[in-house]
């Protein structure tokens, strides 16, 4: 049974820092894909950043040049690094994984995690 388990929210000002962690069950470099995704309370969730078992990146408009995503297959963990942090990045950030490729180009990750809350403020 696949787990995928968040941690590094937290409270700060605009223009500062993140880093936000997954943990997975298992090993990291099987998923077809990995990604970040975001819900701010009464919106719907948004893709963040994905990352492809080779390692190629795809970022939400609203923030690239800002986050980075990465994973670390030797720790079966996963990251979004978050710098010049704006009020609007304000959400609850949901880790995501599947081994369909296929799912993963229709963002319909069947692996979730329980999220971790970013708050922003100005």
């Amino acid at each position: 049974q696949v787990q995928l388990v968040e941690s590094g929210g937290g409270s700060v000002q605009a223009g500062g820092s993140l880093r936000l962690s997954c943990a997975a069950s298992e090993y990291t470099g099987g998923y077809a894909c990995m990604g970040w995704f975001r819900q701010a309370p009464g919106k719907g969730r948004e893709g963040v950043a994905y990352i492809q078992r080779d390692d190629t990146t795809t970022y939400a408009d609203a923030v690239k040049g800002r986050f980075t995503i990465s994973k670390d297959n030797a720790k079966n963990t996963l990251y979004l690094q978050m710098n010049s942090l704006k009020p609007e990045d304000t959400a609850m950030y949901y880790c995501a994984a599947d081994y369909l490729g296929s799912r993963c180009r229709a963002g319909a990750y069947h692996y979730w995690g329980q999220g971790t809350q970013v708050t922003v403020s100005s």
